[in-house]
């Protein structure tokens, strides 16, 4: 969707880090996971389409016992899957040790103690725990289930809503899966991705750039 120089790709990595704490995705693993999910999708070969499991738990499950063998290394993508995602060994191994993913936990235990007035704000930490497997759940569950499609992808991925503001516009599945290089995925004039204006902006003052056809 864009590029930007390897300074600011190494920013933004360890802010991704800082931002996901306990629920840190490996950028390799992931991106590997996301270009078979484009290529098979809804098919047997995607890693977590919602049409081969019973539930969103046994979709998670085998989509994290997929990443994994790919965290870890223990098994080689395709040649077509490889390449042009960003590495940092030393901080993806250590993003992905339980060991850090505790020190996070601890941490917003710590930060609700401190500053949290109501018991009830409590309830919110699991959600901080698991935020980047919730998130899953629900793009790749909810998106390729529910919703209305603009195209014809030959698979079943939908836009389950036209104003994606809880997902950021993750939910415009079928949108995405048409124009997997559009940083927009909102495609009709009622449908609104709201990261897309940012993107724009960090486009304009030079801190990414966007590709030329999609701006």
């Amino acid at each position: 969707m864009f590029s930007t120089h390897k300074v600011n790709e190494r920013i933004f990595h360890l802010l991704t880090f800082i931002c996901q704490g306990s629920s840190f995705l490996n950028p390799r693993a992931y991106a590997i996971m996301h270009r078979e999910h484009h290529a098979y999708s809804d098919t047997e070969k995607d890693p977590h389409s919602p049409y081969f499991f019973r539930d969103v738990f046994q979709m998670m499950w085998r989509t994290a016992q997929s990443y994994k063998l790919y965290e870890k290394r223990l098994k080689e993508p395709d040649a077509q899957f490889k390449g042009n995602y960003p590495e940092w060994r030393l901080l993806d191994y250590w993003g992905s040790t339980y060991t850090s993913r505790i020190l996070f936990g601890v941490f917003y235990v710590v930060f609700y103690i401190f500053f949290a007035t109501h018991w009830w704000m409590f309830l919110l930490l699991p959600i901080h725990f698991m935020m980047g497997p919730i998130h899953g759940a629900i793009v790749n569950w909810c998106g390729h289930k529910y919703g209305y499609s603009n195209f014809d992808n030959g698979d079943k991925s939908k836009n389950s809503t036209p104003f994606d503001l809880l997902m950021l516009g993750e939910l415009f599945q079928n949108n995405h899966h048409k124009r997997p290089n559009n940083a927009n995925f909102a495609a009709k004039w009622f449908e609104f991705d709201p990261v897309y204006p940012v993107m724009k902006f960090m486009h304009w003052i030079r801190l990414i750039k966007l590709r030329e056809a999609y701006i």
